[in-house]
């Protein structure tokens, strides 16, 4: 069994991945072959070998130039579109990247937007970046999912505003579809610098993409170590055994599944992680959660949440598992100081490491779960890198598409997601959609 993971509290035995092994093999024959549900996204499994090393290096001038000109990146998405370079820039960077120093920092401010319809967070983003040089990076396959779309236009409308037209084209990156949509045409008629959003890549597993490499690249974190990360993690996870922890979590979460465990909690023990969840909560619900089927995917940020939910989950319903995420180890630590008063009684950790101490309490919930029937896996990253990330996000991919087959779903589509959109077009009066919205009028009058 590979160390990236450890299944040893996980209450499954060793002859039950046996038995799995051949559902999970005919699974990932779907994958390589290209012959499962969903089949035309599968981009993502080969992505880094394929790379279009133009855009790339389009790419890479364009984050010098926002770093030279702008003092403030504006990143417009939503879901995949945003999640994902999130998750990367908030694991790998300062905890307060926007609060440091220019100098310190030496890339720009980088804040999302897009990615809710609150006019309160759109203001306090606009009081923000007053007076200051920014650039703006909007991702959207169509360009007219609402909630980037309305984003985009305060902000287009600002550039214009502060730069004129001519100069605020040149601070607009596009990313979006290679030939349509409302995004297309607009970087064409106006000159925008665009990138392409592959046809066969969904957005959740988009970050390896334009999608999330300008803003990642942005924020001062190496690219290129990153796609490294990803190729190490698509040649290591490539077995057709239990060897592959790609097999093994994909199983482990099939059989607890199927023993009544329908929830799984994405544990973590830094602050820095806590997007990473996020990102990680979006792959695996729209991927899994279809046709009445799917482990509810939530998180927690320990030792934070101890004194919150750490109570339900060692004494509340037993439908539950956790996902450890451990990374060995830590650029930075501190030791605990003396004090000679001692009043808080915690001279007997003076001298040793914040990262030694983190470690116990990371121990001590295990076993103190363990104790409560909580089953348990853990991921093993030997640091917190570009590299690392990149093979971490690749091998939730791949255990998500395959642990999707087992589950007999298609793992890249979302067809719920569409219901939402329906009746909000209906209710805000979106033309075509009339019929929807008095269809739900009524039926809130009737109440």
């Amino acid at each position: 069994m590979s160390n990236y993971i450890d299944c040893t509290n996980s209450f499954i035995e060793e002859h039950e991945l046996e038995n799995i092994l051949p559902i999970v093999q005919v699974s990932d024959k779907l994958l390589k072959e290209g012959i499962g549900a969903g089949n035309g996204f599968l981009g993502w499994m080969n992505y880094t070998d394929h790379i279009n090393t133009e855009e790339l290096e389009k790419i890479k001038d364009s984050i010098e130039k926002i770093k030279k000109n702008s003092e403030v990146l504006i990143v417009i998405g939503i879901g995949g579109s945003y999640l994902g370079s999130k998750a990367v820039i908030t694991a790998l960077t300062h905890t307060f990247y926007n609060e440091l120093d220019q100098q310190e920092r030496k890339t720009p401010k980088v804040y999302f937007a897009g990615q809710n319809i609150s006019p309160t967070y759109l203001k306090h983003l606009f009081d923000i970046i007053k007076g200051k040089d920014f650039s703006v990076n909007v991702i959207s396959k169509s360009g007219t999912t609402t909630e980037p779309a309305i984003a985009f236009r305060f902000f287009k409308d600002i550039l214009i505003k502060q730069y004129g037209k001519e100069e605020a084209a040149k601070r607009i990156y596009v990313t979006t579809d290679a030939q349509k949509g409302a995004l297309k045409t607009m970087a064409d008629n106006e000159g925008y610098t665009s990138f392409v959003i592959p046809d066969d890549i969904g957005g959740r597993y988009s970050v390896c993409t334009p999608v999330g490499l300008l803003p990642i690249g942005c924020a001062g974190i190496n690219i290129d170590e990153f796609l490294e990360g990803i190729k190490e993690g698509v040649k290591e996870f490539s077995g057709e055994n239990m060897d592959n922890p790609c097999y093994t979590y994909a199983a482990i979460r099939n059989i607890l599944y199927q023993k009544g465990k329908d929830i799984e909690i994405l544990v973590n023990y830094e602050p820095n992680l806590q997007y990473f969840s996020e990102w990680w909560k979006q792959l695996y619900g729209e991927s899994e959660g279809k046709d009445q089927k799917g482990i509810f995917p939530a998180s927690v940020n320990f030792s934070t949440d101890l004194h919150s939910l750490g109570q339900i989950i060692q004494d509340g319903r037993k439908n539950l598992f956790e996902t450890i995420i451990n990374i060995e180890k830590m650029e930075i630590d501190l030791e605990v100081p003396m004090d000679d008063d001692n009043l808080d009684g915690l001279n007997y950790l003076k001298g040793k490491g914040m990262n030694y101490v983190n470690q116990q309490a990371m121990k001590g919930t295990l076993y103190a779960h363990l104790d409560g029937d909580v089953p348990n896996i853990m991921i093993n990253i030997p640091d917190l890198t570009p590299r690392s990330i990149g093979k971490l996000i690749y091998f939730f991919e791949k255990s998500c598409a395959l642990s999707g087959y087992i589950l007999g779903v298609n793992p890249f589509d979302q067809p719920g997601v569409e219901s939402y959109k329906k009746n909000m077009f209906g209710l805000l009066g979106k033309p075509g959609y009339e019929e929807i919205g008095e269809k739900l009028k009524n039926k809130a009058a009737s109440k």
